[in-house]
């Protein structure tokens, strides 16, 4: 009897650690997760974290949707994909499901379902790879559950890398700001040390805090920090709001640099300059459905394209429409705005009346944080950059090559530059076609900016003119200059008085402009101006 009792009082100790020791490798799990024992699939939930298996957050995001299954006798786990395809996890190999009945879903309750996201927000918390951590973390922040706490602190024993070190006690921070409110020391400290973080969580965590305080001089500090934030927002505001001024000045200088060629040295005014943006811009998202796979490749490869496509079609305009009306500005309008037209409908008939998106690479995806309290877009950066890389390129082309000296020649004096053997009208044809090559290119900029549509350039036709003519005509520095300092005005302009009325604003500004200074901000000088 007394040998009985003593096996009854041992025998949980006993089956505690039978179970601590059942899950040993991942056959077990498998084994586990195959029983209707809830314990045993917890048991190998917890081994697959402890043992930071490759598989684990695949197999718990299978628990999850129910897409983790095992087959019947061998207890293999399979994570289920469409058309009864399959990946082995033990191998990670794809197989067919020949008869998907001999595979049954693996079924988790409510415990586990929660113990499952729990484990899931903070797996990576714990990860070999810093950046992996770095993001877990940041995710994390200003989360005070217990259990992320808890994994915080025991990851900031081991942790090596100070910015995972700091970000980590900026969470911890702002869970001790609630429960220092006896310790006025402390709360003074992870007051500061908060507002010197700069965060937008720290920032809410310090506005409930001054909410509840009681005591002055903390109430006092909290206030004092909270105006800190508030100012930092402020001029982060400014930074960001010129960020997205110089974004769309890049945009209006890229629309409107084609054109200063056009209209400015030939003195064409080609209403169908925007179709041949968005030609470019088609050209971009032809090429994307041909290399699905390569949506870098071929949006690199879309810029020399883009330049072909819409160069030779200016080309053909200029050749067959445009030589005949020099001198006729009227009639140069209306023949270039019913091209335009033709154009538009062209598209729709080949491509349907369809806004089409083109596919954002990676490498122009996600944000650059300065901090966190400011982030830059990548798309946007990049295209300021591409903005001033096409820039430099069409001035060294226009003032280091024949092809620029001769256009300067006939754009000067015509008649002169024809006794001098130069064939203009060869160089108004390579003319009109480097600007329209120039605004195709534009068209795979915007391409990453905005859906893509047949309607898409009648949207820049107008904001290109006012670039050119704000600039001064003819003058590239001009065009650089107008388009970025627009871009900056309408954004200034644009939170109290909105999208539609800044542009109207930008307008008037513009007309008011040229009634002072009717040849724009760098107007010609000397022999250009006379001719």
């Amino acid at each position: 009897m007394r040998q009985l009792l003593i096996l009854l009082i041992c025998l949980p100790a006993l089956v505690s650690t039978a179970y601590a020791s059942s899950v040993s490798n991942f056959t077990d799990v498998e084994n586990s997760f195959a029983q209707r024992n809830f314990d045993r699939k917890a048991e190998a939930i917890e081994w697959l974290i402890a043992q930071h298996h490759p598989q684990t957050k695949t197999m718990l995001n299978g628990l999850l949707d129910r897409t983790l299954a095992y087959q019947k006798g061998t207890h293999a786990l399979v994570l289920l994909q469409d058309n009864n395809n399959a990946l082995r996890l033990s191998s990670n190999e794809a197989v067919s499901l020949d008869n998907p009945r001999d595979y049954k879903k693996v079924v988790i309750n409510n415990a586990l379902r929660t113990l499952i996201q729990r484990r899931l927000s903070t797996l990576d918390v714990s990860s070999t790879d810093p950046s992996v951590r770095l993001a877990a973390v940041k995710a994390l922040t200003g989360n005070t559950e217990p259990d992320i706490l808890e994994a915080l602190r025991l990851q900031l024993n081991q942790e090596t890398s100070p910015e995972i070190k700091a970000a980590i006690n900026l969470t911890l921070d702002i869970a001790r700001l609630g429960q220092a409110a006896d310790d006025k020391a402390s709360q003074l400290a992870l007051i500061q040390s908060l507002s010197d973080a700069a965060h937008p969580a720290a920032q809410r965590a310090l506005a409930k805090a001054e909410t509840v305080a009681k005591d002055p001089e903390i109430h006092g500090a909290l206030t004092r920090a909270l105006s800190a934030y508030e100012q930092r927002q402020r001029v982060y505001n400014g930074v960001e709001t010129l960020y997205f001024g110089l974004s769309m000045g890049s945009v209006l200088v890229l629309a409107g640099i084609g054109l200063a060629i056009t209209f400015g040295v030939m003195g064409v005014i080609n209403m169908a300059h925007g179709e041949l943006i968005m030609l470019g811009a088609y050209t971009t998202y032809v090429l994307q459905l041909l290399m699905p796979q390569h949506t870098a490749l071929a949006l690199i490869l879309a810029i020399p394209a883009a330049f072909v496509v819409s160069g030779l079609v200016g080309v053909a305009i200029e050749r067959s429409v445009i030589r005949f009306l020099y001198g006729r500005p009227l009639e140069t309008l209306l023949a270039t705005f019913g091209i335009s037209l033709i154009l538009q409908q062209a598209v729709r008939s080949i491509f349907s009346p369809l806004n089409r998106s083109v596919t954002t690479p990676d490498f122009m995806s996600g944000m650059l944080e300065i901090t966190p309290m400011l982030s830059l877009t990548w798309n946007r950066l990049i295209i300021i950059a591409f903005c001033i890389l096409i820039f430099t390129l069409l001035l060294l082309v226009l003032k280091k090559t024949s092809l620029g000296l001769q256009v300067r020649a006939v754009s000067q004096n015509r008649g002169m530059a024809r006794a001098m053997g130069v064939r203009s009208e060869w160089v108004d044809a390579m003319t009109f076609g480097l600007g329209s090559g120039v605004a195709g290119i534009a068209g795979v900029a915007l391409s990453q900016l905005t859906n893509v549509g047949p309607n898409m350039g009648q949207s820049y036709i107008i904001d290109s003119f006012m670039v050119v003519v704000f600039g001064g005509v003819g003058n590239l520095w001009g065009t650089l200059v107008a388009g970025l300092s627009l871009g900056i005005f309408n954004k200034i302009l644009e939170p109290w008085a909105g999208a539609v009325l800044a542009k109207i604003l930008v307008l008037v500004f513009i007309i008011l402009f040229i009634q002072k200074r009717p040849r724009g901000l760098f107007p010609q000088r000397g022999r250009a101006v006379e001719g």
